[in-house]
């Protein structure tokens, strides 16, 4: 639930950002995404492997890639859909 509240939150700030008429590459977010979450997928896993931290599973939603669970991704998804909305926000602010 938590990590979907964010992913709206992320989504809602990017549509208005849209609406503003500030575009963001459709390649440089999917880039951005592939890049994160393969680095999510990667160190998560060795994380969890080595025992730094373990997930209940009455918490998750069940599907995992590699040894992370599904869940763990929704927060670089986030970064990528906020972030460049936030970015494009603060420099419209320093253009005036």
């Amino acid at each position: 639930m938590l990590s979907a509240i964010f992913l709206a939150i992320a989504v809602a700030t990017a549509v208005l950002a849209a609406r503003r008429g500030e575009r963001v590459s459709a390649l440089a977010l999917a880039a951005g995404a592939l890049a994160l979450c393969a680095l999510t997928a990667a160190f998560d896993t060795v994380m969890i492997a080595a025992g730094l931290f373990t997930y209940a599973d009455a918490h998750l939603l069940g599907p995992r890639i590699g040894l992370a669970p599904i869940e763990d991704f929704a927060y670089p998804l986030a970064a990528v859909i906020l972030l460049p909305a936030l970015w494009s926000g603060v420099r419209r602010n320093d253009d005036r």
